[in-house]
C-alpha cells in the first residue's frame, strides 16, 4: 500500500465495448466488493461513473482485506461482461485486473455512499465530504458549473462585462437582516456581507460601464426554508439605456441557452407577461406554477342578491367569493379528507371557512348546497362548466385571504391529483407592474415592496402621495414552474424622483443621506437610466436537477437553523479575538 501511483488511462465510467481489448491503468473508490469463491468482483468508483473489476485467483489474494472506500490502483484488460448490467453506463464490459495497488485504506463510513442512500440528511451533512462521493451530487455540483460557464459566454457575447463587488461593504437597509462583521481598526464600527450587490451594480452603471454581470455571493440573516440558505449565489446583471423589453430580451436567451445546453431543451421564443395584479386573482400568487391549470375563478356577482347570509355579510363588507375547480376529484376527497383542507387555509391562511361543492348525478351537492337557491346553483353549474364528480372549493373573505387561501390549495391538490406534469416540462412567467409600496403595521407607515430605488409606473407618479396603495412599480420577477428564479427592476435615475419615493415611505432626505449618502451623491453627475436582475443561482439549479432541496445543489450547505454541522460553525472564539475587536459577549448560552 502507499506506491507511487501511475497515471491513469482512463476514467473509470468512459469505458465501453469499443475497449475491449485494451489494457487500461484506472483508480478510484471501492464502492462494493462481491466474493465468488474464486472470484472477487469490485465495482471501482470515480467522478465519472463505477466500472466493475474481476480479480481471479492469481491475484484475488491481494485485495482480501479491501474494504468499501479503499482506493485502489488497477492495471487490466477490458473484456466483455458476459451477463451486461443495464443499470451503469459501462455495464457491457469488466476490467480483467493483472495487477492492483492499494493507494490508500478507510475506515468502515459513517454513511451510505449510494444515490438511494437511507442516512439521515443530518448524518449525511455532518459528513458531507463523504455524502459528496454520491454520484447525485456530484452531477449538480457539475450541472451547476456547466450554467455558470454558459451563462458567462452567453453575456460576453452581448457585450456584458464581468466585474467584481466588495464582500466587506457598508449596511445598508435592503429587507433582510444583514451579517455584520466588526473592524479590528476601526473598534466598535462594522462591516456588512452584501445582501446582493445591489448599490454597487449601480455605481457600475454610474460609472459608465453600460452591461454588467457577475456570479455573486450573497448573504442575508434570515430564517431559512428548503429552497434558502443564509449565504447563495445569483447570476447578477445591470445594464444602461434599456428598458423592460431589453433586459427581458437578454433573460430570455440566456435562459435558452442555458436549458439546451444541459437539458437539451428548447424553450419558447418568448415568455408570458402577467401583471402582478392579474396573477393574484388568477393564481393567488405572485410565484405560480403554470405547468397545470385550475386557476381561481370569481364566482362574486352569482351571490349579488344570495340570501346566504354568510355571503351576504361578506360582499356588503367588501369581500369577495372565489373558487378552484378540480376537475374528476369529488371521490377524490372524503369528508375527512376536506376536513384536512378547511384545517390547511383555516391555520395557516386564516381563512373563516372553506365551502365546497360536489356534482353526483347531474345535482350540486356539498357543505353549502343546502343554502344556495336554484338560481345560484345553476349559475355555478353553467359558470364553471361543472359535470359530474367535479369537485368545487369555495372561500369568501377579503381579497389578500382568498386569493392566498385559494391559491395554496391550487398547488395542494395540484400534486395530490397529480395534475402537474410528472414528464420535464418548464413553464416560464414575468410577472410585471409589482406594487410599488406595501403597508407596514409594525411603523405604521408604507415601506418600499422592492427597494427604494425602484422607479415607479410613469403614469402613477402623482399618486405617490395621494394613492400609494394603488402605486405600480416598474419592478418585475422571473417565475419558473412556481419558484421565484429572478427578481429586479428598473432603478429610479433622477434626483428629483428619487426624492419624493423617499419622502412617499416616510424617509426624509436627511435619514436617506444618512444611509446612502455616498450613493445619492452619485446621482448628481448624470446618472443613466439603468435596470437589471438578479438571478437565483441555486434556484435554477434546483429545478434542472430536479429536486426540491436547496442543500442537494450547494457543496457545503447548513441546516434550516443555519448551522453548519460538519464544522459545527457558527461557533465560540478566543476572549483574546474578541479583545482586539473591543466586543463584549453579554450572555453566552452554553
Amino acid at each position: 500500500m502507499g506506491e507511487q501511483i501511475m497515471e491513469r488511462t482512463h476514467e473509470n465510467g468512459t469505458l465501453r465495448l469499443a475497449n475491449v481489448g485494451e489494457k487500461v491503468t484506472l483508480v478510484g473508490w471501492v464502492a462494493k466488493r462481491r466474493n465468488l469463491g474464486s472470484l472477487v468482483f469490485i465495482d471501482l468508483r470515480d467522478r465519472s461513473g463505477i466500472v466493475q473489476l474481476t480479480f481471479d485467483e492469481s491475484i484475488a489474494d491481494a485485495v482480501k482485506d479491501v474494504r468499501n472506500e479503499y482506493i485502489l490502483q488497477v492495471t487490466g484488460t477490458v473484456e466483455k461482461r458476459k451477463d451486461a448490467n443495464p443499470k451503469i453506463a459501462t455495464g457491457e464490459i469488466e476490467i480483467h485486473v493483472e495487477s492492483v495497488n492499494i493507494v490508500n485504506s478507510a475506515e468502515t463510513a459513517p454513511i451510505t455512499i449510494a444515490d438511494d442512500t437511507d442516512t439521515s440528511e443530518d448524518t449525511r451533512l455532518k459528513y458531507r465530504y463523504l455524502d459528496l462521493r454520491r454520484s447525485i451530487l456530484q452531477q449538480n455540483l457539475i450541472l451547476r458549473h456547466r450554467v455558470c460557464m454558459v451563462a458567462r459566454n452567453v453575456l460576453d457575447k452581448q457585450g456584458f462585462v464581468e466585474v467584481e463587488t466588495p464582500i466587506l461593504a457598508r449596511s445598508t437597509p435592503e429587507g433582510a437582516r444583514d451579517y455584520l462583521v466588526p473592524s479590528r481598526i476601526y473598534n466598535g464600527k462594522f462591516w456588512a456581507l452584501p445582501q446582493s450587490p445591489q448599490i454597487y451594480k449601480q455605481l457600475l452603471m454610474i460609472g459608465g460601464m453600460e452591461k454588467y454581470f457577475q456570479i455573486a455571493r450573497c448573504f442575508r440573516d434570515e430564517d431559512l426554508r428548503a429552497d434558502r440558505q443564509p449565504e447563495f449565489t445569483q447570476i447578477d446583471i445591470e445594464m444602461s439605456f434599456g428598458d423592460e423589453d431589453t433586459i427581458f430580451a437578454v433573460v430570455e436567451d440566456l435562459m435558452q441557452n442555458i436549458f439546451k445546453e444541459t437539458k437539451n431543451y428548447t424553450l419558447e421564443d418568448h415568455f408570458v407577461r402577467i401583471p402582478w395584479a392579474e396573477c393574484m386573482r388568477r393564481f393567488g400568487s405572485d410565484k405560480p406554477d403554470m405547468r397545470f391549470g385550475n386557476e381561481i375563478q370569481d364566482i362574486t356577482s352569482v351571490f349579488e342578491n344570495t340570501e346566504f347570509q354568510v355571503f351576504k355579510n361578506t360582499i356588503e363588507n367588501g369581500g369577495i367569493v372565489n373558487c378552484v375547480k378540480f376537475e374528476n376529484a369529488a371521490d377524490k376527497y372524503s369528508r375527512k379528507g376536506l376536513d384536512q383542507l378547511q384545517d390547511f387555509v383555516k391555520h395557516g391562511f386564516k381563512a373563516k371557512a372553506l365551502a365546497y361543492l360536489k356534482m353526483e348525478n347531474d345535482v350540486l351537492t356539498g357543505s353549502i348546497a343546502k343554502v344556495l337557491s336554484e338560481e345560484e346553483k345553476a349559475k355555478l353549474v353553467e359558470q364553471l362548466g361543472l359535470a359530474n364528480n367535479d369537485l368545487v372549493l369555495v372561500i369568501a373573505d377579503n381579497a389578500r385571504i382568498v386569493q392566498a387561501s385559494l391559491g395554496a390549495l391550487r398547488v395542494r391538490l395540484g400534486h395530490e391529483l397529480n395534475l402537474i406534469p410528472t414528464e420535464t416540462t418548464y413553464k416560464f412567467l414575468w410577472v410585471t407592474d409589482f406594487p410599488m409600496f406595501e403597508y407596514s403595521e409594525e411603523d405604521e407607515r408604507w415601506v418600499a415592496a422592492h427597494h427604494p430605488f425602484t422607479a415607479p409606473k410613469e403614469e402613477d407618479v402623482d399618486k405617490l402621495f395621494t394613492d400609494p396603495g394603488h402605486v405600480s412599480s416598474r419592478a418585475y420577477d422571473l417565475v419558473l414552474n412556481g419558484y421565484e428564479l429572478l427578481s429586479g427592476s428598473i432603478r429610479i435615475h433622477s434626483q428629483e424622483l428619487q426624492a419624493k419615493v423617499f419622502e412617499a415611505i416616510g424617509l426624509s432626505l436627511e435619514d436617506a443621506k444618512a444611509r446612502f449618502g455616498f450613493f445619492l451623491d452619485s446621482f448628481r453627475y448624470g446618472t443613466p437610466p439603468h435596470g437589471g436582475v438578479g438571478i437565483g443561482l441555486e434556484r435554477l439549479i434546483m429545478v434542472l436537477a430536479g429536486t426540491d432541496n436547496i442543500r442537494d445543489v450547494v457543496a457545503f450547505p447548513t441546516t434550516n437553523s443555519s448551522f453548519d454541522l460538519m464544522s459545527e460553525a457558527p461557533n465560540v472564539v478566543d476572549k483574546k479575538q474578541l479583545d482586539i475587536l473591543g466586543i463584549e459577549i453579554s450572555k453566552q448560552e452554553k
